[in-house]
């Protein structure tokens, strides 16, 4: 989404850093970034926490058979929408920001997610969920989360692997403390106004971050393409987008189904949720541990070797475990390696 004139190479969570090394003075290393990075940890908490913890919303779907006419696989695609949409919609909020800043998308992106959140409250058929909770939450999560991505690294450099990796524990947060709220709410209240709070605490806290955040782009002057086509010729970028899309994959279907996974062996919807809250929770940990070790031993490597751990981990832990106790160790030690990717 953002890259320089001499590269090719448009830099993801994992290569930011590339857009302020051109600076002749650098980066302040402190000062208002770290309001930057408070209100990028907010947007992470408050869009990817709150997807993550679409497992409980799944495990409700199928265990209360609320819209008679879904399958299984209209859930799941729901759930997808939170993710793909939010990708999909890179050039055009690329495109949103260069003309009006950081800030438009990201209130454009609050609107979506909170009309997303309480429409969704009033769905009665299948085909309203896809447009409230998957389409438009999807799309709010974008247009809030990507023009923000870019923002802590142009503040450090010194300190960039803990501004970043603070951030990036957001999510893992968000996931955790909505994982137990969410179930809370659908089973003391209701699931239409468990829809309702959320949105209304999605628009007021990323309302917050999306003024409070600031970016440097008139000292760097980043170039911002929507797409670059010369990407899809590099074999490097190739293999990348390959293991991206694999890994994203696996990444989803592990997230997703955890929860209803724990009610088919017997365990009770809390502790279901509480699963899908230990999954988060080792994202929280594990995440900003990864980006420091990534700095020192190299992305690639690390990348490979815990993407190695995460596949066997399924085939060793996941598949054979049928206790409460198990599936915690699991959802703790493969939710630090989960979604290495966005690292």
């Amino acid at each position: 989404m953002y890259s320089s004139e001499e590269s090719i190479t448009s830099p993801t969570v994992a290569e930011k850093d590339e857009l302020a090394i051109d600076e002749p003075e650098g980066p302040p290393d402190g000062g208002y970034g770290w309001i930057c990075v408070a209100s990028c940890f907010m947007v992470n908490c408050f869009t990817w926490g709150i997807s993550a913890s679409y497992g409980v919303y799944l495990a409700h779907y199928l265990s209360t058979n609320i819209f008679p006419s879904a399958t299984p696989l209209d859930f799941a695609i729901i759930g997808g929408f939170n993710f793909s949409m939010a990708m999909l919609a890179a050039p055009a909020v690329t495109i949103t920001a260069r003309w009006w800043g950081t800030q438009v998308p990201m209130l454009i992106g609050v609107i979506l997610l909170t009309v997303g959140f309480v429409s969704a409250s009033f769905a009665t058929h299948i085909w309203q969920l896809y447009l409230s909770q998957g389409i438009m939450v999807g799309l709010g999560g974008g247009f809030t989360y990507l023009p923000s991505i870019a923002v802590v690294s142009q503040w450090f450099r010194k300190k960039r692997s803990l501004a970043n990796g603070i951030t990036a524990a957001g999510s893992g947060i968000g996931g955790l403390i909505f994982s137990f709220v969410t179930q809370v709410m659908i089973d003391k209240i209701s699931l239409a106004w468990s829809f309702r709070i959320t949105g209304i605490v999605v628009c007021i806290t990323n309302l917050i971050a999306t003024l409070l955040i600031r970016n440097r782009n008139e000292t760097i002057k980043p170039a911002q393409r929507a797409f670059d086509t010369n990407l899809l010729r590099r074999y490097d970028v190739s293999l990348l987008l390959t293991w991206s899309f694999i890994s994203v994959l696996s990444y989803l279907a592990v997230l997703f189904s955890l929860s209803d996974y724990a009610q088919s062996i017997g365990l009770s919807s809390s502790q279901a949720a509480a699963i899908s809250a230990f999954s988060n929770l080792g994202t929280a940990i594990g995440r900003p541990l990864i980006g420091i070790a990534s700095d020192h031993y190299g992305r690639m490597e690390v990348s490979g070797i815990l993407t190695l751990v995460c596949g066997l981990s399924c085939l060793a832990i996941w598949i054979p475990a049928r206790s409460y106790g198990l599936l915690i160790f699991f959802a703790l030690s493969n939710g630090a390696n989960l979604g290495i990717f966005y690292v």
